[in-house]
């Protein structure tokens, strides 16, 4: 696991130099939907600050999980507070890179709990060699790439979307 972590850090760390948490979000097609949600939020001014961050960055297949219809109702300006609860749940305070993640699970005998910045709760564990992320409402998602290291933080790409209660 720690093999595959360090290719996919190192494959991507020349895409992420330099830029934002942000820049490097909007330079991904996979994270079209992300970027999207997090402008209408009105999140990208705060998302470009100094942070550091912690971004758990969910893809576009992981938002085309959710029920149909989801997106389309969160993006409207009436659910704007709603969907910026959705999105700071996903980030955590602090540059919490792969190898920093990996030793709080090992030293909290199996998992972490991190506290993101919607001041929800969400738990790091080990499931086949790969870090789970499970929300409040006990649903999970997988790190399936680690380590794109911006400027003011980290983006962790998940398979999921994770939501707090």
């Amino acid at each position: 696991m720690f093999v595959i972590l360090i290719a996919l850090a190192l494959s991507t760390s020349a895409f992420s130099q330099g830029k934002d948490v942000v820049d490097i979000a909007i330079g991904s097609a996979d994270h079209t939907t992300l970027v999207a949600a997090v402008k209408a939020a009105d999140l990208v001014t705060t998302l470009k600050n100094k942070g550091p961050f912690t971004v758990f960055a969910p893809t576009n297949a992981a938002f085309d999980k959710l029920p149909e219809g989801t997106v389309a109702t969160l993006l409207k300006p009436e659910n704007k507070s709603k969907l910026s609860t959705i999105l700071t749940y996903h980030v955590v305070s602090g540059n919490l890179d792969a190898a920093a993640v990996l030793s709080a699970i090992k030293s909290g005998n199996g998992k972490v709990v991190l506290t993101t910045v919607s001041g929800g709760k969400l738990t790091a564990t080990l499931d086949m060699g790969k870090v789970k992320l499970t929300d409040e409402m006990v649903s999970s998602a997988y790190v399936t790439v680690a380590d794109l290291k911006g400027s003011n933080g980290v983006i962790h790409v998940i398979d999921g979307v994770v939501l707090p209660k």
